[in-house]
Formats: structure tokens, C-alpha cells, sequence
């Protein structure tokens, strides 16, 4: 009867944990449960040593590779949904970027470098050699952009969804806000009009992340990002092709961005995506995963690129 007491108590313990997780910590609970799906969908963990630590990848899959670089802020299971379909046909390296998820460094400012850094190491650990194809949604795109500009030999492709390596405008505004109406209105910037609200209690989670989490970490270090924006000389000099992916409802990140570096990138085409916005992985998976299938697939043909080629925008 004590140990029938126990179980109860502590399965009742557990429930009241459940509930004040999902009412005060929803973000760490969404985690938790896209990282499970990265497991399901038939993924595994592994550690990488990089320079800045320990780095946490999940891996699985076979076929050509594919890395799936994050934004800022978020973490692997950023994938979750497109992960399942993706590792049908390639073999699928999806780290935490250093300093998110359970990557180091676990505190203290992130830099550019220490991303980079272990991003390289990451595909310099796990392709085995082989040619990589980059896919970056906003700051996984500008890591995935510093990576095929020093090392090209590297990488079969770039696609960058809704980010780049070039100077855009200051996000600090909109990526760490102070309070629930800062919070609604930086979604409504990354979001298309359409979605359903988001709940005042996930606008106080974000607005509690903004001030310790990934991001008010690499907010820290503005003063030394400069160094590793691209300019269009630079870009023109990334040989491999950029097939630039990007939500049409993006005020964040608008599509003038984009269309800035069609211009300088060598070889380029820009595909958007009706009524969606800054992360088409989590809010419009199958659009996105029609958009990535075809610029994989048109790496295996010569690609005009010319301002007149019908796959330019």
C-alpha cells in the first residue's frame, strides 16, 4: 500500500509538473517534443568536438547530405517537420548550432566565429568526405554562406531560406522583445497574417528567452558580427550554386534582401512561398519541402545564370 502511495503521489507530482511546464515553459516543452520527432523520424545523436565544445548533431538518413543549419534562437528540431520525408533520400546532418539546443558553449556571449567554427567542424566530422549540400534558414543561412565562401570544395550547394551573409537591417528590435506587445508584434513580423494568434502565456515564455536565452547571448556580441558579413564583390566570388528560398509574408527578412543578393551571387535562382513567412520548415513544410526538392534537383544540370533565365526572379 506505501508503494501504491508513492506511484500515485508521484504520477500526481508529475502531472503538476506537466501542467506548470506547459502553462510558464511552452518553448521548453515545443523543444522537447521536436527533438523527440528527430528521433522518430529515424535520426540519432552524436557529439562533434568543435573549438567552442562539445556540439550535439542528429544524423541519419542515407543518400546525398544535407545539412540543416537553424536560426537564431532555435534549435535542430527547428526540422522537425520536414526531417521524416528529407531522410527518405538523404543522409541528413541536423546540428544544434553552437550555443543553442545542447551545444556549447551552454553560457556566456555566441559568436559568429564559434558557430562557424563548429559548423565546419560538424561537416568536416560527419560527410566523410563527400560534397555537402548547405540548407540555412536565417542565421543557419548565413553560417551556410561563410562555409561555401571559405570552402567551396566543401560544398555542393547553398539554399538559403529567408537569411544570407550580407548587411540587413537591425533585428535586435524585433528578436529580443521586452514585453508581450513587443513579443506579438516581432511573430507578426516573422508570420503570415493568416495564422492562428499566438497565446499570451508562449508571448510571455519569448519575451522570458529573450533576456537569458541563445539569443540575448549572440545579441551580445553585435559589435564583432561585421567581420563576417559577405560584401557583393564577395558573393560574386561564391563559386557553388545559391538557390535562395523565401517566405512571401517575411517582414523580417523581406524579399528585397533576397533579391540583393540574386544580383551579386554568380549563380542564383529565388523561389518564394505564398502566405508564408520567416521559418517555411516549421509553417509551410510541404511548400517548402516542393521548393528544396527542386533546387536539390537542379543541381544536377547547368543553371543559366543570366537575369533573363526563367528560374531567376
Amino acid at each position: 500500500m506505501i508503494v501504491l502511495i508513492a506511484i500515485v503521489a508521484a504520477v500526481a507530482a508529475a502531472g503538476v509538473w506537466a501542467v506548470w511546464m506547459l502553462r510558464y515553459r511552452p518553448l521548453t516543452v515545443f523543444a522537447w517534443q521536436t527533438r523527440l520527432a528527430l528521433r522518430t523520424s529515424g535520426l540519432h545523436k552524436v557529439l562533434v568536438a568543435a573549438p567552442a565544445g562539445p556540439q550535439t548533431v542528429f544524423a541519419g538518413g542515407g543518400g546525398p547530405v544535407l545539412v540543416l543549419l537553424h536560426g537564431a534562437g532555435g534549435q535542430a528540431g527547428a526540422w522537425f517537420r520536414v526531417t521524416r520525408e528529407l531522410a527518405k533520400t538523404h543522409r541528413l546532418i541536423v546540428p544544434d548550432l553552437a550555443g543553442h539546443g545542447a551545444s556549447a558553449p551552454m553560457s556566456g556571449p555566441i559568436e559568429v566565429r564559434q558557430m562557424l567554427e563548429a559548423a565546419e567542424a560538424v561537416v568536416g566530422t560527419l560527410a566523410n568526405g563527400e560534397r555537402v549540400t548547405l540548407v540555412g534558414n536565417s542565421l543557419g543561412a548565413w553560417i551556410a554562406m561563410l562555409i561555401a565562401h571559405r570552402h567551396p570544395e566543401r560544398v555542393a550547394m547553398v539554399v538559403c531560406i529567408d537569411g544570407g551573409a550580407i548587411r540587413g537591417p537591425d533585428l535586435s528590435a524585433h528578436l529580443l522583445p521586452k514585453n508581450r506587445s513587443e513579443a506579438r508584434e516581432s511573430l507578426a513580423q516573422t508570420r503570415d497574417s493568416g495564422r492562428e494568434p499566438v497565446p499570451g502565456f508562449v508571448l510571455d515564455d519569448i519575451v522570458r528567452q529573450a533576456r537569458t536565452g541563445p539569443l540575448a547571448r549572440f545579441a551580445a556580441t553585435a559589435a564583432s558580427m561585421e567581420a563576417y558579413t559577405l560584401s557583393d564583390a564577395q558573393l560574386h566570388e561564391i563559386t557553388v550554386p545559391v538557390r535562395l528560398v523565401w517566405g512571401a509574408s517575411d517582414r523580417l527578412v523581406p524579399i528585397e534582401y533576397a533579391q540583393r543578393m540574386l544580383k551579386a551571387l554568380p549563380d542564383a535562382t529565388l523561389v518564394t512561398l505564398d502566405r508564408c513567412g520567416h521559418v517555411p520548415p516549421l509553417e509551410c513544410p510541404d511548400a517548402f519541402l516542393t521548393a528544396l526538392n527542386s533546387a536539390v534537383d537542379s543541381s544536377q544540370s547547368t543553371v543559366d545564370s543570366s537575369p533573363t533565365h526563367p528560374g531567376r526572379q
